[in-house]
């Protein structure tokens, strides 16, 4: 993720279960921005995310809101440790990550309201990265999400989704000081069962994405958003009606120095969504030195 850019983002994005009854992947999508293909020198490095979240309506398999009243709040403040080895495999930097979501959710639908407060699912990964040129840059690697966060079935502000997934990850970035920049995340989720509800969410492709132009004094200013697209249908009891999707797009800013400072924000605003929440995010990065 970011200008670590290993593949992966924080474990849990809580409010409706996965894609089971029309919810959200276990990814936040649209959380990483600029850099995102870049891995940093070797060494231990910390990162920090925070996100809000808000989602107003419920789509169903036509676009129609299926609820009128429906309100998902979802804050998460999740650090990230990442460890850059010196070691490389198949000409790539090896390196791993591990990140401990902590989250305050939200849910209200029909006039029935739940809160959630605490740790999510974490997420820990491997990756490798390659360093083309001096503007080029890619990463890849595999993410997996453990169950760790609190569930229930009656309470879908539930910190965890209650099955694991594992998602293979490719990104790649274009960097320029001065001019065009460029980034991409394409993960894929492979999930498995929610032995609780006997359901299994179907496989799905999404990408991150950001476009910006480069002043030249470490500012990065453009657009970002992502895409969602689930390839296979659930199964089980708990299925949503059919194959989730939803874009999203909105302002993407960035800095860097020198010294290892780097912060993104991104806002954005989902539409064409289908099977599944549509709200807005707003997301920020800070990579610390140390």
């Amino acid at each position: 993720m970011g200008a670590l850019c290993l593949a992966g983002a924080i474990g849990a994005s809580p409010g409706v279960h996965a894609t089971e009854g029309g919810g959200l992947g276990i990814y936040p999508d649209g959380l990483e921005n600029y850099f995102v293909g870049a891995l940093p020198p070797p060494g231990v490095h910390f990162l920090l995310y925070g996100g809000a979240m808000r989602y107003d309506k419920l789509r169903g398999n036509s676009g129609q809101s299926l609820l009128s009243d429906f309100k998902v709040d979802v804050n998460v403040l999740a650090p990230r440790l990442v460890w850059v080895t010196n070691q490389t495999v198949a000409g790539g930097q090896l390196a791993f990550h591990a990140i401990a979501p902590l989250l305050d959710v939200k849910f209200r639908a029909n006039g029935a309201t739940f809160k959630s407060s605490g740790l999510g699912d974490l997420t820990l990964g491997a990756a490798l990265g390659y360093h083309h040129s001096p503007s080029l840059h890619q990463v890849v690697g595999l993410d997996i999400y453990a169950p760790t966060g609190d569930y229930s079935t009656k309470d879908p502000s539930s910190l965890g989704k209650n099955y694991w997934t594992f998602q293979p990850v490719w990104a790649i970035t274009y960097m320029q000081p001065q001019g065009f920049n460029a980034d991409l995340k394409l993960m894929y989720d492979i999930n498995r069962r929610n032995s609780d509800t006997d359901t299994r969410s179907g496989q799905a492709i999404h990408a991150d994405y950001a476009a910006g132009w480069g002043f030249g004094n470490g500012w990065v200013a453009g657009v970002g958003g992502h895409v969602f697209q689930q390839v296979q249908d659930d199964r089980g009891p708990a299925s949503a009606m059919g194959k989730a999707r939803a874009v999203a797009i909105g302002p993407s800013i960035r800095y860097a120095n020198e010294k290892g400072v780097l912060v993104t924000l991104k806002w954005q605003k989902e539409f064409n969504v289908r099977n599944r929440p549509e709200g807005q995010q707003l997301f920020v990065k800070a990579t610390i030195p140390f």
